[in-house]
């Protein structure tokens, strides 16, 4: 019988098809089908499978292999939003406690200024706000922002709990340095903080919701927490404990920022961070981002005018400053309360129209403050005005975060938070003008104007369409 041709291996060193020069002849009697069967015995070379779409350089399908890799994320990234969310309470109750805290600290110093000093050490403490911006470029330029944050964070608490130190036992000058310097960090700690929140979890919409939800609820917290303290501790023991008190927390916040996830930025990401003036031409430009700082600097106009409207409302009402207070009081709950609500239920869809429909509803609520007829249904509204407010706040974070480029998120976090602050300030003030009217009156304009921002927000929307279809010139 004649030998099978053997089989050899081709030129890349595996069993490969057949030489073209060996012939090939049909064995004396086999048939065609039983040499088939000999072939096919035969280890044969399997080219690789292609790479697919459906499949990866594994063989596996990537989608799968992704969830499960967020899967095994998850339960790291929940416990660094839990580190974030203890360290911005700490950090943001320290910065509300402040402002009372210096001026208790100067009522109880006499001879020292008493409270006009501790009203110029408040205001010296929110004045470097309007430094925000540049603040924002010396942390988008870190390697690490992190770190920058922790040290933002100790150097404020460690200049709190200075100030207290040394106050009326140095000059005035080198106390109210201590203030400024510790004011300039105060920005890190709203809007600067807030701007790495998505970095910390993730990708994914509905969680970056979520988070800013309960990202909301800090602040909510925070300003009931600081006073707070202060209250309680200066009770106890006196000013100054209550002022290092707060210092310390800064202090811890700083600390606790080292435990959440390195951030590795290049040499090249961090030189191609924005001038502040290029952010401010983003944020006039980029339409979304446009809108929604002028509806919320108006918004925030009556929102700072709100707890000076409801201490004279609440003693019309109930003849006694302490009902007023508790009117503000209502307002502050609701508030949390619509925070907490947008971390267990987040928003969904396209955050500017939250925003536009927020502010709506945030005007009726107020108009309800002005038109409540009895105590307990002013309470109820002013809740309602407060949570209105919270799911707003949180709705403009989100436009923040959706729409702010790469390499200038944190500042048009804290260029927005600055104007929103300084909108703020201002309707303090105003506030105290227009309650001579009558407080429903005042809270009436205030409806008026929380409204108006609507209107200003559609037009602007309705005209950058238009410019969009080439009706108009120029563009967003």
């Amino acid at each position: 019988m004649p030998d099978r041709p053997r089989r050899p291996h081709d030129g890349e060193g595996t069993p490969g098809t057949l030489r073209a020069t060996a012939p090939v002849t049909m064995p004396k009697g086999r048939d065609q089908v039983t040499l088939s069967k000999e072939r096919a015995a035969v280890p044969q070379a399997q080219e690789p499978a292609p790479v697919t779409p459906d499949t990866d350089r594994h063989g596996g399908p990537p989608t799968a292999r992704k969830q499960d890799a967020r899967k095994a994320l998850r339960p790291r990234r929940g416990l660094s939003l839990a580190v974030y969310l203890t360290a911005a309470t700490l950090v943001r109750s320290a910065s509300g406690g402040a402002p009372v805290a210096l001026v208790a600290l100067a009522l109880a110093s006499p001879g020292h200024g008493g409270a006009a000093l501790g009203g110029v050490l408040a205001a010296l403490l929110t004045l470097p706000n309007v430094a925000g911006p540049w603040m924002a470029r010396w942390l988008e330029e870190a390697r690490d922002p992190r770190m920058r944050l922790a040290t933002a964070f100790a150097v404020f608490g460690l200049m709190l709990a200075g100030t207290g130190l040394t106050l009326g036992r140095a000059p005035v000058l080198l106390v109210g340095l201590l203030v400024v310097v510790g004011g300039l960090c105060d920005p890190l700690m709203t809007g600067g903080l807030s701007s790495r929140l998505a970095l910390i979890v993730g990708e994914d919409a509905r969680a970056q919701r979520r988070a800013e939800g309960w990202d909301s609820a800090t602040y909510g917290t925070s300003n009931i927490i600081g006073p707070a303290v202060v209250a309680a501790v200066t009770a106890l023991s006196g000013a100054l404990t209550a002022v290092v008190a707060l210092g310390g927390a800064g202090v811890v916040g700083g600390l606790l920022m080292v435990a959440l996830p390195k951030e590795h930025r290049s040499a090249a990401e961090r030189q191609r961070s924005m001038p502040v003036r290029e952010t401010l031409r983003v944020i006039v430009r980029r339409g979304p981002l446009r809108r929604v700082m002028i509806a919320t600097m108006i918004t925030a106009v009556s929102t700072g005018g709100v707890m000076v409207i409801a201490v004279v409302l609440g003693r019309d009402l109930q003849g006694s400053a302490g009902a007023g207070a508790a009117l503000g009081a209502a307002y502050g709950v609701g508030n949390l309360c619509g925070a907490l609500a947008t971390g267990v239920f987040p928003l969904t869809g396209e955050p500017e129209r939250w925003v536009l429909r927020l502010i709506a509803a945030n005007a009726v609520a107020v108009g309800l403050c002005a038109l409540a007829p009895g105590y307990g249904l002013a309470l109820a509204a002013f809740a309602l005005a407060g949570a209105t407010s919270a799911v707003l706040f949180t709705a403009t974070l989100a436009v923040r975060s959706v729409h702010s480029p790469p390499n200038a998120r944190a500042q048009v976090f804290m260029t927005m938070a600055g104007l929103k602050m300084a909108a703020g300030s201002a309707g303090t003030a105003l506030a105290g003008t227009l309650v001579g009217i009558g407080p429903r009156l005042a809270l009436c304009l205030n409806a008026v104007v929380v409204a108006s921002a609507v209107t200003i927000a559609l037009t602007d929307l309705r005209l950058s369409r238009r410019r969009s279809a080439g009706l108009l010139p120029g563009g967003d």
